[in-house]
């Protein structure tokens, strides 16, 4: 997902993690290896008796980058706060909250609404989208305020090929779909955003679908910029698409649904001050912030998520 490549399994790869699941769960309960496992990050006693709040993250690199930022933020504002990274997929760090192993997350409010909420909801658009996580989280779990940030499916061209073809958005390319050959994950062909979507929401029927296992990584980009295909499924927070100029089509008909990032969590043991600590960060945070914290993890700098996070807050001044 990112260049150089995100590891595969990405927000959309931990959709599909349904099966075997209790497999998982079984394994990470007695795994020594098991992140949730240990006692020296272990949160005990409520956040308002003076216990720790633990904020966790999923397997790659930009939850964990902004799982820091949250605890940076929570320590910041006089919360006492650990951190748990590299959980795993949403199935066990969704778990996880529930039983108090952890007590926060970073989420993506379309994938937590269709994924672990509810896979039927027809929900896209950004306000639709965090009303309805809203209505169908478990009791015990909230969300705080979404963020501007969001990492989200789109359909990227090169500068030249939007220039050709005048291309600003999905609307303008389905005029030329039917001349264009797609890269994107072999899923793209049935999910209800790809081919099926494309079609229905904007009359796109492309010539084809080349099939790509990076999400949106190094090969996807190649076959891009060589022309290979005409067309690519990229995140947004991807690197590449600002460092190589690509243009990022307008969705105006939100085939692909909002992903903003925001805070889910424990109610147990949040209190006023940490909720207000933690909409400081998602009034603050976009998605140009996460190209560029994305670009310093995982690209050439190799700079560790705690750092990245710690420039940030001290960038937007959120600590001092």
């Amino acid at each position: 997902m990112k260049h150089p490549v995100r590891t595969t399994l990405t927000r959309r790869g931990l959709g599909g993690l349904a099966a075997g699941v209790g497999v998982a769960l079984a394994l990470s309960a007695c795994s020594s290896g098991n992140p949730l496992s240990s006692p020296s990050t272990s949160a005990t006693g409520g956040a308002t008796s003076g216990g720790s709040l633990v904020v966790g993250s999923a397997d790659f690199p930009e939850s964990q980058i902004i799982a820091e930022i949250y605890a940076g933020a929570l320590s910041a504002a006089g919360v006492t706060v650990t951190t748990k990274p590299n959980i795993g997929s949403r199935e066990i760090y969704f778990k996880a909250l529930q039983d108090g192993s952890i007590d926060v997350i970073p989420e993506y409010s379309g994938n937590l609404l269709t994924v672990a909420l509810n896979p039927e909801a027809t929900e896209v658009a950004a306000d639709d989208v965090y009303k309805a996580v809203v209505d169908k989280l478990p009791k015990g779990l909230g969300v705080l305020e979404p963020s501007k940030a969001e990492d989200k499916d789109a359909m990227v061209v090169t500068k030249a090929t939007a220039e050709k073809y005048q291309l600003k958005s999905i609307e303008d390319l389905a005029k030329v779909c039917k001349d264009f050959t797609m890269a994107a994950p072999a899923t793209f062909e049935i999910r209800s955003y790809g081919l099926k979507g494309l079609k229905k929401n904007y009359g796109c029927e492309l010539k084809g679908l080349k099939p790509f296992s990076d999400n949106g990584g190094n090969l996807t980009l190649q076959a891009l910029l060589t022309d290979e295909v005409q067309v690519a499924d990229i995140f947004t927070t991807t690197p590449s698409i600002a460092d190589n100029d690509l243009v990022v089509l307008e969705d105006p008909k939100n085939n692909f649904a909002a992903q903003q990032v925001l805070p889910l969590y424990n109610e147990a043991k949040m209190t006023d001050k940490a909720k207000e600590a933690l909409n400081n960060v998602s009034k603050t945070l976009t998605t140009e912030d996460l190209i560029n914290l994305n670009r310093a993890v995982s690209g050439s700098q190799k700079q560790n998520a705690k750092d990245a996070a710690a420039a940030w807050l001290k960038d937007k001044g959120i600590v001092k």
